[in-house]
């Protein structure tokens, strides 16, 4: 029987880096024999983050959201899934609004507050959890590890996946204003050299990722 991973592409842009990522490892997990469910969460129907309703802390809703709007089928999906590929850009210093609605839906709904349970999952879903950034690789570290550990300890365990210093457009001097905090031959050259190697270093972690899942 072949596994199920669900991707999930937390940015907003079709085509580029993170998208890009998103769909060489899964391309990497399908070669691997897995099912890959994709979804993109900038066109869902409206959805939001955690209301703190509590209906997830009720017994008969046990380690489920309760909430029902755009992201009722992803947050349902993964629960079943064998392995969650999961991509956001940096914005700002922090992943997309889109990520953070459904990573607090994600984390809250297996959180119990009770120390001798802390965590209600009925099953443990490995994470390949993807970032890109403008900013150097190791820039946001800090941020990438608390995601890391506590996406391992209510989803299930997790590796990163970092593409910094990347190329936002494809010609920097047709904006209206110079953007001159970036070299923009720089960017293009990584872009040409470098990304590739990060498309394929995803599609072998995809493929790894399925396999282990």
């Amino acid at each position: 029987m072949s596994k199920t991973i669900i991707a999930v592409n937390a940015g907003p842009r079709m085509g580029w880096n993170t998208e890009t990522l998103i769909s060489e490892a899964s391309r990497g997990a399908e070669s691997a024999g897995a099912e890959v469910r994709r979804f993109d969460l900038f066109r869902l129907e409206r959805y939001t983050g955690c209301v703190s309703c509590f209906g997830c802390k009720k017994e008969r809703f046990k380690g489920r959201c309760v909430c029902r709007d755009g992201l009722t089928p992803v947050l349902d999906v993964i629960r079943e899934s064998d392995g969650l590929i999961l991509g956001s850009p940096n914005y700002l210093g922090e992943m997309t609004a889109s990520f953070r609605a459904l990573y607090e839906r994600l984390i809250f709904q297996s959180l119990t507050y009770n120390l001798e349970t802390p965590v209600c999952s009925v099953r443990s879903v490995p994470v390949l959890l993807i970032m890109t950034s403008n900013a150097p690789d190791t820039a946001y570290d800090g941020l990438l590890e608390n995601y890391r550990r506590t996406l391992s300890r209510f989803v299930g365990p997790a590796q990163v996946f970092v593409s910094g210093n990347t190329l936002q457009l494809r010609d920097y001097g047709k904006t209206d204003w110079p953007w001159s905090m970036f070299d923009a031959e720089a960017k293009q050259r990584r872009h040409e050299t470098v990304f590739p190697e990060e498309c394929r270093a995803a599609y072998e972690m995809g493929k790894k990722f399925a396999r282990q899942g």
